[in-house]
């Protein structure tokens, strides 16, 4: 089909939630896209964090396939192989003594909300379920990880929100400390802001943070959907952080692009969560189990982690570099490992970034307005990285 009726027939057929890219992509392999008409582009949005190993992984499409022809989906009511070794390796690897499946980063949160609340119900009973989040924080579009969401933008419109959510400034201990009453049952941060723009959260935030709720039984809930499983240079983000919380949403990279969302907690906490409290048709079935194991294998044995923080580190100098170049234009790099943001004075400029990047045959994404967003897929190359990094600096030589 051609490019202009595939767009045609997508605007017309389907709701306009996306301000699309007018290309049309028909196969990916490794770090890179091509569209329709056979154009090359280097991919360093990633698919937003879920392309962590990149396209067409031959392991993940074994595992897929494989699996496909022995059963894709059974219902929750019994017991399947995949989802148990799943549950044992996510285990294995974090905090957690327990797990559950979803199919996506938003239902992951509101799990994690609905496990929060009942653990504080069982515990102390009503009036103790406000969950403190931060400003500038995102946490997904349903309704209660919109109302967790620190950003009113999302939420124009929408309202009512649901009740009970306090929102604090981001790496404000002071802001957390005033926030933390007798209402509250639990703290909800991501350890790097994603859509908000690439803002790492600071250790001494953390920190404070995770002896004030273990002071006073709140619970901590990492959200990790775009920066867990190596993104940041350790297979979970709070690793960098020399804490434990209660409990972890990850998603997006966990099955390579199959739909896939997890709730990692505390035994205590997740003991909470009995026979009818939560439940899902489709999550941790068989090909998304199977899918993950693979995935998130492939991530330990091939060191992932360590490469995004080797190269995070190579382009974190690079773009500093560049900062200083374009003092007119960059306000600020920051980033951990492969989650890098490239905040601009003015927005219009780092439009243009985005628009001769493209027919450079470089997708990038800009959030917030102003900020372009580097979250390429992990398993990116040295030279590669280089490759792209150099069309990033082209770019803005053209504008001076």
């Amino acid at each position: 089909m051609k490019t202009d009726k595939t767009i045609t027939l997508t605007d017309k057929f389907i709701m306009h939630t996306y301000k699309r890219i007018p290309l049309v992509i028909t196969r990916g392999q490794g770090v890179y896209l091509w569209d329709n008409n056979g154009k090359k582009y280097m991919d360093f949005l990633g698919a937003r964090g879920a392309a962590n190993i990149g396209y067409s992984n031959p392991y993940i499409i074994k595992a897929i396939t494989m699996q496909a022809k022995k059963l894709i989906l059974v219902t929750n009511d019994f017991y399947t192989t995949p989802q148990a070794e799943l549950a044992q390796l996510l285990v294995k690897h974090s905090f957690a003594d327990q797990v559950f499946f979803c199919n996506s980063g938003a239902e992951a949160n509101e799990g994690a909300i609905k496990l929060s609340r009942l653990y504080s119900y069982k515990k102390y009973g009503t009036g103790r379920y406000v969950i403190v989040s931060a400003t500038n924080s995102f946490h997904g579009r349903t309704y209660g990880a919109l109302s967790a969401t620190g950003q009113r933008k999302y939420q124009t419109g929408f309202g009512p929100m649901v009740p009970g959510f306090r929102y604090v400034k981001f790496n404000d201990i002071e802001d957390m400390n005033a926030s933390l009453g007798d209402d509250v049952c639990a703290v909800i941060l991501e350890p790097v802001q994603g859509e908000g723009g690439i803002y790492p959260a600071d250790k001494e935030y953390i920190t404070f943070v995770r002896e004030q709720t273990r002071k006073k039984d709140i619970l901590l809930i990492m959200d990790e959907v775009q920066v867990g499983l190596g993104r940041t240079g350790k297979l979970f983000a709070y690793e960098h952080y020399k804490i434990n919380p209660d409990i972890l949403t990850i998603a997006k990279s966990i099955a390579a692009g199959i739909p896939m969302g997890a709730i990692l907690a505390t035994k205590e906490v997740a003991k909470v969560f009995d026979y009818g409290t939560h439940g899902t048709t489709f999550g941790g079935s068989p090909l998304a189990a199977n899918t993950s194991i693979a995935a998130i294998n492939y991530i330990i044995k091939q060191k992932l982690p360590q490469n995004a923080k080797k190269l995070g580190e190579m382009a974190m100098k690079f773009l500093l570099k560049l900062k200083d170049a374009h003092q007119d234009k960059i306000k600020d790099v920051r980033g951990l490992g492969l989650a890098i943001g490239i905040e601009f004075y003015d927005p219009d400029v780092a439009s243009k970034v985005f628009d001769e990047c493209l027919k450079n045959g470089l997708i990038i994404n800009i959030t917030n307005g102003n900020i372009v967003r580097f979250l390429p897929p992990l398993i990116i190359t040295m030279s590669e990285l280089k490759k792209g990094l150099e069309i990033f600096e082209k770019v803005l030589s053209t504008l001076d």
